[in-house]
């Protein structure tokens, strides 16, 4: 293992939960859709404690519901306690790209969220920024937090659905606009 420095070039893809058996397997949580995914990188970078450790992934596969991974130079169960907990980072260069209109959720996640101008030319109105997003299966939501020049102090759960609510996303403005009534 080596020591390296974690910064805002790197994503949480998932975490260590447990170990898994006397060989130096761990239990792995994955935010990857699929699940699988995680697997497809070699390099992760755990973050516990303040602490940074760069570990090298020989095997993985699924287990159950879930997934479990081996690193190298970790072969008994011992070795493995110390990674429990660990969140699980890549740089975020190593991410696919994406087709257009696509984003990761940490690309959504702090933009402002404003209305879209309707058709009897009413001001977009700020309701917030992203704070983050949950998977519920049939779409994702976004979790809306007020923010300075919110139009008001509310938490707002808005579907992540393009074209029906999602009207619009830019990046570079770091804005997404939605078809929203804020009463609701």
């Amino acid at each position: 293992m080596s020591q390296s420095s974690v910064s805002s070039s790197f994503i949480v893809i998932g975490k260590v939960t447990s170990v898994f058996g006397v060989k130096g397997w761990l239990k792995i949580y994955s935010h990857t859709d699929p699940i699988t995914n995680i697997l497809n990188y070699p390099e992760w970078t755990l973050k516990l404690k303040g602490q940074q450790l760069s570990v090298r992934v020989d095997r993985g596969q699924r287990q159950g519901k879930g997934l479990i991974a081996h690193f190298v130079g970790c072969d008994d169960r011992e070795q493995a306690h110390q990674y429990c907990g660990a969140e699980i980072l890549v740089p975020k260069t190593v991410l696919p790209e994406l087709g257009e209109g696509e984003y990761y959720w940490h690309q959504l996640e702090g933009l402002r969220v404003v209305t879209d101008i309707s058709e009897d030319g009413v001001k977009p109105l700020l309701l917030g920024k992203v704070d983050h997003l949950l998977s519920t299966g049939s779409n994702d939501v976004l979790v809306v937090k007020p923010c300075e020049g919110s139009v008001d102090q509310r938490e707002r759960l808005i579907p992540y659905l393009e074209k029906q609510v999602v009207c619009g996303v830019d990046l570079t403005q770091g804005v997404m606009r939605i078809d929203w009534d804020p009463e609701f």
